[in-house]
């Protein structure tokens, strides 16, 4: 039985980047850490995750193309040390984020506990394009215009 895919509707060309990351970003569905994210501003954004017992050692920020990617690795420094309860695990975790096309996160800093990432939105810029239809023979299409639009 084959997987329908999501983009698999013949209007959508050139979308399989966007599929591979959607599967990517499901593969996360752990819920560690818990985290929030919040508007701040018109165009800004701010990531939130509890990562209580990391500290900025521990800690990883990457953006691999439109994936922002949030690794941690606690060193295990139970060694030499008897639990009589260990509630508290050293676990690792990886959260990622799917960013639209020209997002930037423009800084990170850990406070009580909390990881912040802020994010930029840039302002999306149309474009209106007009495509001449040539005879045939004549090589394919032309773009005759291709200027911002007035937005």
């Amino acid at each position: 039985m084959s997987r329908q895919s999501l983009f698999g509707s013949p209007l959508f060309l050139g979308f399989d980047h966007l599929e591979q990351m959607l599967d990517r970003v499901g593969k996360n569905a752990d819920g560690y850490p818990p985290y929030n994210i919040e508007q701040i501003g018109e165009n800004r954004l701010r990531i939130t995750l509890a990562v209580a017992g990391f500290g900025m050692d521990d800690l990883q920020i990457t953006q691999e193309d439109n994936q922002l990617v949030i690794r941690g690795r606690q060193k295990d420094d139970g060694e030499g040390r008897v639990f009589l309860h260990r509630g508290i695990a050293a676990r690792q975790f990886q959260r990622a984020f799917v960013l639209a096309e020209g997002m930037e996160v423009e800084g990170a800093w850990l406070d009580n506990g909390l990881l912040h990432l802020e994010l930029r939105r840039p302002q999306p810029e149309s474009r209106v394009r007009t495509i001449r239809i040539g005879a045939k023979g004549n090589g394919g299409a032309t773009i005759v215009e291709g200027r911002p639009a007035k937005a």
